[in-house]
C-alpha cells in the first residue's frame, strides 16, 4: 500500500508540473467536459477527461501489474 500511495503521489506531482503543457494540447477541455460560468462562480466538471484518464491508467496498470 505504501508504495501505491508514493506512485500515485509522484504520479500526481509530475501532472501538477506539467499542466500547463497538458492544457496546450486540448486535454482538460475535451468534449463532454462540463463549464459552467455564473456572476462570480465558475464550476467545472472535466467527465470526458477523467474518463480517459481512467481508461489510459487502467491500460498501463494491467500490463505493468503482470498478469495476475
Amino acid at each position: 500500500m505504501q508504495k501505491f500511495l508514493i506512485v500515485a503521489g509522484v504520479i500526481l506531482l509530475v501532472a501538477g508540473l506539467l499542466w500547463p503543457v497538458l492544457s496546450k494540447l486540448g486535454i482538460g477541455r475535451l468534449p463532454g467536459d462540463i463549464l459552467i460560468r455564473r456572476d462570480g462562480l465558475t464550476l467545472y466538471f472535466p467527465i470526458t477527461t477523467m474518463v480517459l484518464i481512467s481508461i489510459i491508467l487502467t491500460l498501463i496498470f494491467r500490463f505493468w501489474g503482470g498478469g495476475r
